[in-house]
């Protein structure tokens, strides 16, 4: 069966006249309490998500749809993202048979913030991420799933999250993509002195502050800082940014960046590694200026050390976002997932 990705050349017109109006008719929004966990104390406002019904998706009969369902696929995102920012992978797992769930995390997208600075993404405890995705893919992700596997799909700081709960929640997902995970951030100095000042300044008071140099969204959108990545792609994110407030978070709050290290270290450690079961795809991406990719490394030798399967998959040229990329690494990359996923064979052309 042939499988085929968005045109580059036309992405913008494929998107808006197809993919988007066939998204919208299998869309389902809904929103979560916070998850209650030991340890942590409670906070109000609720987590926004999205859901995706792959029958009412075959239902619309679009070409290379497979027709057949497969199970769930949730989707845990990156720092500063959204939603609808998942589109065209949201559709491509449509198109093979998974119906999707898409949680936005605390201080992202239309989800409950904590600081009156809309730009701003802060956090009080890392592990309040795990406890509200746990509890997502455990309720609304179960559920989509309808008794067939349900899979985890990450993205960078979502990638991080998602590697605390395969460690906390070791049988939750039958297998699990992590793209450029968060394993450890790029802070631009050596992580031990980042954490260091973070912690200085937010027993100063400042955890609620946005990091030195990082402010609001800038609106001209500058084809040169995404070098290497599909032009067509990144100006569409662009523009999904633009077109709403609840998309521009742009700046780490100095609490974000303490609890994105303390994370760090939590599931670097091999007790913790050891507690994995469900197979893992790691992808690494060779040009990353977000995370760092020696940590990515050592997780896996950990983990895969504690007996459970990982493999990793490295893209010398690509950039932090793989799904951004050209449409000659993009087919590979679908490809893998959905092989790894364990979806009937298809074609990517």
């Amino acid at each position: 069966m042939d499988f085929r990705l968005i045109d580059e050349e036309r992405y913008a017109r494929q998107m808006g006249e197809r993919v988007l109006p066939a998204l919208e008719a299998c869309r389902v929004e809904g929103w979560m309490d916070p998850a209650e966990e030991p340890g942590l104390p409670p906070v109000d406002g609720r987590l926004h998500y999205v859901c995706y019904d792959a029958a009412k998706f075959d239902d619309l009969r679009e070409e290379g749809a497979t027709g057949v369902f497969h199970g769930a696929v949730v989707i845990s995102h990156g720092f500063t993202e959204f939603a609808a920012k998942y589109a065209e992978m949201i559709w491509y797992f449509l198109l093979a048979g998974y119906s999707v769930c898409m949680m936005e995390h605390r201080g992202h997208g239309h989800s409950a913030r904590d600081v009156d600075e809309d730009h701003i993404v802060y956090i009080d405890d890392w592990r309040r991420y795990v406890a509200d995705l746990a509890k997502f893919a455990e309720t609304v992700g179960r559920a989509y799933s309808d008794g067939q596997p349900m899979h985890l799909y990450c993205h960078s700081m979502g990638g991080g999250i998602g590697a605390a709960v395969l460690e906390q929640h070791p049988t939750l997902f039958d297998k699990a993509v992590l793209s450029s995970p968060m394993i450890a951030p790029a802070t631009g100095v050596p992580n031990w002195v980042a954490s260091l000042a973070a912690e200085i300044l937010c027993a100063c008071g400042m955890g609620r502050r946005a990091v030195f140099g990082q402010g609001p969204m800038d609106p001209e959108f500058k084809p040169e800082e995404h070098e290497g990545a599909s032009q067509a792609r990144v100006r569409w994110y662009h523009e999904q940014r633009l077109a709403d407030p609840h998309h521009r978070t742009n700046a780490a709050a100095f609490s974000w960046v303490r609890q994105a290290l303390r994370l760090s270290r939590a599931v670097q450690k091999t007790s913790a590694c050891d507690r994995i079961e469900t197979p893992i795809l790691l992808f690494q991406s060779g040009r990353d200026v977000w995370v760092l990719n020696e940590p990515q490394d050592r997780f896996v030798a950990r983990v895969r050390d504690g007996g459970a399967d990982i493999e990793r998959v490295r893209y010398d040229d690509a950039v932090h976002e793989i799904f951004s990329m050209p449409n000659a690494t993009l087919g590979d990359y679908v490809g893998r997932i959905l092989d790894f996923y364990g979806s009937p064979q298809l074609v990517i052309v």
